[in-house]
């Protein structure tokens, strides 16, 4: 898209004689396709042929299209700056639209790791650039989609500030069984009368801490407090020899256990 959008606006400087988008646009094409070449070579597959055909689709026989029937059936100069300027202002608002996808990621998972600070700044720095550009020379189809890529470009630098420090979860937290907990308190053999299969209720401690080699950092969040049911599986009465019956069962003794939060 990128690619697609620089030659289009390469041909718009063409047919308009801008010097500076002429340049601008050509370092533009020379890069992006040395992009391309580098993903196609080192892309899988099934990435590469499908980055291949959509090259050719668009980058080649729709753009081919669209010069040819703009140079042979278009015969009014004007008209023809016209249309290749909305058609390169539509594919510049679609390369802007494109960090969508990006933002809602941010947004999901709470975290900045794909999305590039500096990228983030120079977008919007340049869409700055180019929207003042665009109203000095009163040339709006150069302002326009630039007032969109400054919105984009200020939504994804406040993502910057919100999410450049998230919260790290731990990686282990400890569970406590309680010894007062009545279902606890039943010796085996009831439990296997009542059935083969033992309902534990434990608490659960979420902890914003760090546990490294053994070592808790404390990372300042709060902890909270849930209860999760764990049905344990026992074997049926018969695989095992009965239990004596116990005058006054004693109750379990707490049970501590280590498990993994994801």
């Amino acid at each position: 898209m990128a690619l697609l959008s620089a030659m289009l606006w390469l041909y718009y400087a063409l047919l308009t004689k801008d010097l500076l988008l002429l340049t601008i646009n050509t370092v533009g094409c020379v890069v992006e396709s040395a992009y391309l070449a580098i993903y196609l070579a080192y892309a899988p597959k099934q990435a590469r042929t499908f980055t291949a055909k959509l090259v050719c689709i668009m980058n080649v026989a729709l753009y081919g299209a669209m010069v040819c029937v703009l140079q042979l059936l278009v015969k009014d100069g004007e008209s023809r700056v016209t249309i290749a300027g909305g058609i390169g202002s539509a594919f510049a608002l679609a390369v802007f639209v494109a960090p969508l996808a990006i933002i809602r990621q941010v947004i999901r998972t709470k975290s900045v790791e794909f999305l590039p600070f500096w990228l983030s700044f120079f977008l919007t720095i340049s869409a700055v650039v180019w929207f003042f550009y665009g109203l000095l020379m009163k040339d709006f189809f150069v302002a326009t989609p630039n007032v969109l890529g400054l919105l984009f470009g200020l939504a994804q630098m406040s993502l910057h500030l919100v999410y450049k420090n998230p919260k790290k979860k731990g990686a282990v937290s400890e569970v406590q069984v309680p010894a007062d907990d009545e279902k606890n308190q039943l010796p085996l053999q009831q439990q296997q009368q009542a059935g083969t299969t033992a309902h534990v209720v434990a608490p659960i401690i979420e902890a914003d801490e760090e546990v490294v080699n053994g070592r808790e950092d404390d990372v300042g969040g709060d902890k909270q407090e849930s209860v999760s049911v764990v049905d344990i599986v026992l074997p049926p009465p018969e695989e095992h020899p009965a239990l004596p019956p116990l005058d006054h069962p004693a109750p379990l003794p707490p049970m501590r256990m280590a498990v993994e939060v994801v």
